[in-house]
Parts: C-alpha cells; sequence; structure tokens
C-alpha cells in the first residue's frame, strides 16, 4: 500500500502583505528595499522548519496573486477598486519574493487572469480527487469554503492551517467562526459582502444576519426568493432592493475550482530544501544570520 500524498498549498500573496507590514524598512547592500522580503523569507523559513519536524506534507507549492487583474474585474469593474496600489518601496520587491521562493527551492505558481484563491482551489481540487489530503497555509476567510470534513474511512480532505495562530482550521472552525459550514459559506459571503475587495453585498447585513439568514433559507437565492413574503423591515427592504448585487457579490466570492493548473501535482513533489541556492540568496541580499 502505497503512503497517502499530502499537498501543502502555501498562500503567498498573503505572506507578502504580513512581511511588508511587520517589518521596517531595510535595504540590502545595492540599496534595493528588501524588507518584505527578508520577512517572507523569514515566515517562508520558519514554516519550512515546522514541517520538517513534523509529520509534514509530501508535496509543497506556493501560490502567489500575478497581478491585481482577475476575470473578476471584468464581471465587476470596482471590485477591488479602492484598494491604493503597492507602496512604491515594496513594488521593486515582488520579483525578489518571486526569487525567495525559488531559492527555497520551492515550486512558485501564479497564472494571469487568476487570483492566487483560485489557484488554491483548483490544485486542492485535483488533489482530492487524486486522493491526496491537503492543507492549505493560510487564513483568508474566502479559503475556508474549500475545507471538508475528514472522512471516517480516512479518504482525502481538505483543512487550513493558519500559522499566525499556529492552528488547523477544520469545519467546526468554519462553523463556529460564521455559523455554516464551508459549503454555505459563499452565501454568507455574498449576503454580507468585503469591504476589502469592495463586493458591495446587501447594505446592513452582517455576518451574523447573513448567517441567520442562510441558516433560515439555506441559500442566497432561496433568501432572495422570500424576501417579497418577510414583514416589513429595513431588511427587507434591502434584499429586495439589493437583490441583483447580492447575487453578483455570490459570483464574486465564489472560488473557481477548474482553473488549468501550469504545473502538474507530481511536480509539486517536496525533496527537502537544499542549502544552495538559499544561502547564496541570503547572503546576495544581506540576510546574514540567516545564511
Amino acid at each position: 500500500m502505497q503512503p497517502k500524498m499530502h499537498l501543502y498549498l502555501v498562500d503567498g500573496s498573503s505572506y507578502i502583505f504580513r512581511a511588508y507590514h511587520r517589518l521596517p524598512p531595510l535595504t540590502n547592500p545595492s540599496g534595493v528595499p528588501v524588507g518584505a522580503v527578508y520577512g517572507y523569507t523569514a515566515m517562508l523559513w520558519k514554516l519550512a522548519d515546522g514541517l520538517d519536524k513534523a509529520e509534514g506534507p509530501t508535496h509543497l507549492a506556493v501560490i502567489l496573486d500575478h497581478s491585481g487583474q482577475s476575470f473578476r474585474n471584468d464581471l465587476y469593474a470596482d471590485y477591488k477598486a479602492h484598494r491604493p496600489p503597492a507602496p512604491e518601496d515594496l513594488k521593486p520587491q515582488f520579483p525578489l519574493i518571486r526569487d525567495a521562493t525559488r531559492a527555497f527551492s520551492l515550486p512558485c505558481i501564479e497564472l494571469e487572469g487568476f487570483e492566487a484563491d483560485d489557484l488554491i482551489a483548483s490544485y486542492a481540487v485535483a488533489a482530492v480527487a487524486a486522493g491526496w489530503d491537503v492543507t492549505i497555509v493560510s487564513s483568508d476567510k474566502d479559503l475556508m469554503q474549500l475545507i471538508t470534513p475528514e472522512p471516517e474511512d480516512g479518504g482525502a480532505h481538505v483543512d487550513m492551517l493558519d500559522t499566525m495562530k499556529n492552528v488547523r482550521l477544520d469545519r467546526d472552525a468554519v462553523i463556529e467562526k460564521f455559523g455554516v459550514g464551508p459549503e454555505q459559506l459563499g452565501d454568507v459571503l455574498g449576503l454580507m459582502g468585503d469591504s476589502a475587495d469592495n463586493i458591495p453585498g446587501v447594505a446592513g447585513v452582517g455576518p451574523k444576519t447573513a448567517s441567520k439568514l442562510i441558516i433560515e433559507h439555506g441559500d442566497l437565492e432561496s433568501v432572495l426568493t422570500a424576501a417579497p413574503g418577510m414583514k416589513p423591515s429595513k431588511l427587507r427592504e434591502n434584499l429586495m432592493t439589493h437583490a441583483e448585487m447580492a447575487r453578483l457579490s455570490r459570483i464574486l466570492v465564489e472560488l473557481k475550482r477548474d482553473v488549468p493548473l501550469p504545473d502538474p501535482l507530481d511536480a509539486l513533489k517536496l525533496d527537502g530544501i537544499p542549502a544552495e541556492p538559499l544561502r547564496a540568496f541570503c547572503l546576495e541580499h544581506g540576510f546574514k544570520s540567516m545564511a
């Protein structure tokens, strides 16, 4: 009997911004800003070091956003429209962060027109279909839609690892946070919207109200269908007035799970992290203690 494969998918885009905001500005010996690069490298180092000591993955990849644009911008022009451009000192660090990932001898995957979340979703679906377990290294609520319960027969499943809190997130964690399971989370997110991504949702509907409505009616479309029969209230009025925005929001929060995989699953095999070229990368950018 062959050992079970276990794929870790690292949400690299979230690592980048966490690293940028947590560390003071730094420059490498050439004067290029590398504060985010250092933080990202340290976070990836900590993850890799921890996995080496645990019953870790057989396969691993870091998934990144290709750019700020995706097919969602074609569906809704204001998607993420209010987000400010990347800080000037962060822009030159993006290619270096890709170099850092490759210095770890890890796959660094991105695809034009799609967000990292869509690639993570597509790899997770493909891996589970192949009988692999999947762990998504992130705390992003959108990715919680992908979590599946662990089957009693030991079949494949998906969980998440929040490295900030060092906790595993399973189906029960989603229910505790949102009141519904992962399979209904997209409906809740569609109703409540997301200010960070400028997804409108329904005005006046927050997480608790959205969860209550989905538990009562089953899904977003059923909520909207039931709205005219609800007792007169601001909620009823908003559900009826913003029904089409709610439907659009539901589409925007849905993860695309059939994106063509840039690298096949087998190419993500984890064979350890050799000292080179990681040491050379660290020395080049002045990360002496890490080197």
